[in-house]
């Protein structure tokens, strides 16, 4: 079962993307950072996709990179985002 982005992510993303790229930044999000990355549930998605989109700048290739961080060890993804420490920071991250 793969699992829709958020709300918040989706709002995340959009402001990141440029609008030819979003729909490619989605569905990396939804097929390859989701229930299959190993250890999401310490993380919550939400603050997963937070990570690797803060990670990414807002670079597909970029994205691309920040997710294979998560499937190899959630805890650096989070903790290179600075979302590490605080099960809740992600939350008040919006990209400029």
């Amino acid at each position: 079962m793969r699992v829709p982005l958020s709300e918040h992510t989706e709002a995340r993303l959009r402001r990141l993307f440029e609008a030819d790229e979003i729909e490619e930044a989605r569905r990396l999000l939804v097929a390859d950072c989701a229930e299959n990355v190993p250890g999401w549930e310490l993380a919550g998605l939400d603050r997963l996709r937070a990570a690797v989109l803060k990670l990414s700048g807002g670079s597909i290739s970029k994205l691309v990179d920040a997710i294979a961080l998560a499937q190899t060890d959630v805890r650096d993804a989070l903790v290179c985002a600075g979302f590490g420490n605080d099960v809740r920071a992600h939350e008040s991250w919006w990209p400029e």
